[in-house]
């Protein structure tokens, strides 16, 4: 069940680096680690405001959560790149096997 676990997550940041890339297909850029993942949901406030966010780019109210109920951890740099991680089974940083940290970067 563990396994299955991991493999959902991986699913389901592949599914947010798609809409990820259709947020940069309209504003040029991806959102901002502060803008983080909900940029996805609802137009950013605060830094560079998209002025074609044309969203929400993800179905439902509230953003995914890992196969551990846990949230994604985002980080972009420049908004020309980004990691989404998952803590794994255990919800930290770090780890091995199941605990191991999933990162798109990785898939």
């Amino acid at each position: 069940a563990e396994n299955a676990k991991a493999d959902a997550t991986k699913t389901q940041i592949r599914s947010i680096e798609t809409a990820l890339d259709l947020y940069r297909l309209h504003n040029s850029r991806y959102p901002s680690t502060e803008q983080g993942l909900k940029s996805l949901l609802i137009k950013p406030e605060i830094g560079l405001i998209p002025k074609n966010w044309n969203g929400p780019y993800l179905r439902g109210k509230n953003l995914p959560t890992d196969g551990w109920s846990n949230p994604y951890s985002y980080l972009s740099g420049n908004g020309k790149n980004y990691e989404i991680i998952s803590f794994g089974a255990d919800g930290i940083q770090g780890g091995t096997n199941l605990d191991k940290d999933i990162n798109s970067k990785d898939l």
